[in-house]
């Protein structure tokens, strides 16, 4: 069964933009549609580490009909080929982050992948490329990120630079 679904794409290491088109790149490859892509957003870091590069970020709509781990395997063997390094802090510098956000209207909380993703609607760097791609999207429970967007108020940084095609 094919589903509609969002990544989240975001770099600070290397090559950003490279690694970015990269992502996208080698999700074609593996089989999984990409239906649109957002702007690139330079982002001010969020989360436990704040003395870091900026990330530039963006955000992905595909189609795929992978099951959830799958996918997010194919998350983590795309990261890796762009030089991840796993193991690190959390929220530390990477060269790639892929992120599985939303699945259809798929929930899961596991140890291992939680969906709709937990951080989705605390994170400006997500949730601006995402309305970008669809303006009325919401979560399987009905929240609209418009709504989440518009309370974040103030503060995280993501200014809109430029695009990937």
């Amino acid at each position: 069964m094919k589903r509609t679904g969002y990544l989240g794409l975001g770099s600070n290491l290397g090559d950003r933009e490279q690694h970015l088109r990269a992502a996208v790149r080698l999700l074609l490859e593996n089989g999984v549609e990409v239906d649109a892509v957002s702007s690139l957003y330079e982002t001010e870091p969020v989360g436990e580490i704040l003395d870091q590069p900026d990330f530039l970020n963006a955000a992905v709509r595909i189609g795929t009909e992978l099951e959830p781990d799958e996918l997010l395997d194919l998350c983590k063997a795309i990261e890796l080929e762009q030089g991840r390094i796993f193991g690190g802090p959390r929220h530390g510098p990477r060269a790639l982050d892929v992120d599985l956000l939303l699945l259809g209207d798929l929930k899961l909380d596991g140890e291992r992948l939680s969906l709709p993703h937990p951080e989705l609607t605390s994170r400006r760097f997500v949730l601006a490329p995402l309305l970008e791609l669809d303006p009325e999207l919401t979560l399987p429970n009905g929240t609209r990120l418009a709504d989440a967007l518009a309370a974040l108020g103030e503060g995280q940084r993501a200014e809109r630079v430029g695009s990937l095609s």
